[in-house]
């Protein structure tokens, strides 16, 4: 029996849906909006393709998935070399070359199950490379809560700039330690909103550019062939498409843990095929027109475990506010005014997260260090992710950084001896 209020598929009354719809929408916005901040696209249009690819996802899991889709974390660090080697283009087709490895990934689960997924990416190989993508990421984070840019293109500490970023971290920790309602789901945003006001008090905040802007303004697209042109090369593939090692690890994940809050079996019905196939198209759509590569969001899972609001017209009312918010003029260029202090004070908290994560898994599925096997897989994985290692084959051909960390994570996993033979535990991932 279900315990829920409204379950997957009943509607809730006109007044109730939008409040719960905005509900949902506000707890994925800071995150959502962060991401394209730091990699330099525009948040607007990230905005935009969060709600078009969770009603795509929606349409494709034929609408019993509540899951709404936001801008994914794990793609800031492949996104900045992409765009460092061929341009901000370059890393929307590399979010594309995702969205086909996440195709043929459902294609073949459709054909014969998900469990070689799972042996393929067990704990001690996703575990040791999610905590390289959180703390790969702490050298901006740090740098953009004390350092402001000068005009030689260098940069200075700022004391200033700090204080703005240590408010907005405590800020977050005091949302996610002390409040343990909805507040608790929304430190991003939260912890960005105060961040931002105590910024303008010290007069860091430039706010011209609001003055300007239009109240409606159409997103900044960023169409292939149009607004940009490209070369695909082994670096771009290298960079981007590793990282659905950790994505579709991370999107199975949400899907066992959202089907035991709502009492379903989504690996089974629709089937993990649709949902990771889902989860793809919406990338690939996001990436088409300017938009990072797409994630199911824990937060909104966290919403539907407290609210016991189950319904997907909820979620679809969600990704219609976020569409509807990203032709918002004002509202985008205030986003802009952010300081990157700010952005830098929640980006401490948010990136050790991501590493606490990866360090939870290890400790969820009982992984013994004392396995010299066990040992050596994390151990190498953590070095060369974090150390910036790279194999340059030649100039448009390098593996670098987190990607090289995961293949050879995985290689180390599938050829050292002493493989565990038993399946793991699903639920824990």
């Amino acid at each position: 029996m279900s315990d829920a209020i409204l379950d997957i598929q009943d509607k809730p009354k006109a007044g109730q849906w939008i409040s719960l719809s905005l509900q949902h929408m506000f707890a994925m916005f800071g995150a959502t909006i962060l991401v394209p901040q730091l990699v330099g696209l525009s948040p607007a249009i990230a905005l935009l393709t969060s709600g078009i690819a969770t009603i795509v996802f929606l349409l494709i899991t034929q609408f019993k998935v509540p899951a709404y889709l936001g801008s994914s974390f794990a793609f800031i660090t492949p996104i900045i070399i992409a765009t460092e080697s061929g341009g901000i283009g370059s890393a929307m087709i590399g979010a594309m070359f995702v969205s086909a490895v996440y195709a043929i990934v459902s294609l073949i689960i459709w054909q014969t199950g998900y469990k070689w997924l799972m042996k393929i990416l067990p704990p001690i190989v996703v575990g040791p490379v999610i905590i390289v993508i959180g703390l790969a990421l702490s050298g901006i984070a740090v740098s953009n809560a004390m350092t402001i840019p000068t005009a030689d293109g260098g940069s200075e500490y700022s004391l200033l700039h700090f204080s703005a970023a240590l408010v907005t971290l405590l800020t977050a920790i005091i949302c996610t330690i002390y409040f343990k309602n909805i507040i608790s789901l929304m430190p991003i945003l939260i912890g960005l909103l105060v961040g931002y006001a105590y910024s303008a008090a010290i007069g860091i905040v430039d706010f011209t550019a609001i003055g300007e802007a239009q109240w409606f303004a159409v997103p900044d697209f960023l169409i292939p062939g149009v607004d940009y042109s490209f070369t695909v090369t082994g670096t771009l593939i290298m960079a981007m498409v590793p990282i659905a090692i950790v994505t579709i690890s991370e999107h199975i994940g949400h899907q066992l843990v959202l089907g035991k809050i709502v009492n379903r079996n989504y690996i089974k019905d629709p089937g993990l095929h649709r949902s990771i196939l889902g989860d793809g198209l919406g990338t690939f759509l996001s990436s088409l027109i300017g938009g990072p590569p797409k994630t199911t969001y824990g937060e909104n899972i966290g919403v539907l475990a407290i609210t016991r609001v189950y319904s997907v017209y909820v979620i679809l009312g969600a990704a219609v506010f976020a569409i509807f918010f990203s032709f918002a003029g004002k509202l985008m260029a205030a986003i802009d005014t952010i300081p990157t202090a700010v952005l830098g004070g929640i980006s401490i908290l948010l990136f050790g997260i991501i590493a606490s994560s990866g360090l939870r898994m290890l400790v969820d599925n009982n992984i013994d260090f004392g396995d010299k096997r066990n040992l050596v897989i994390s151990s190498v994985i953590l070095v060369i992710g974090i150390g910036g290692a790279k194999l340059e084959f030649t100039p448009t051909f390098v593996i670098e950084g987190m990607a090289l960390a995961a293949i050879i994570g995985v290689i180390l996993n599938l050829v050292l001896p002493g493989r565990n033979k038993e399946e793991i535990d699903d639920g824990t991932l």
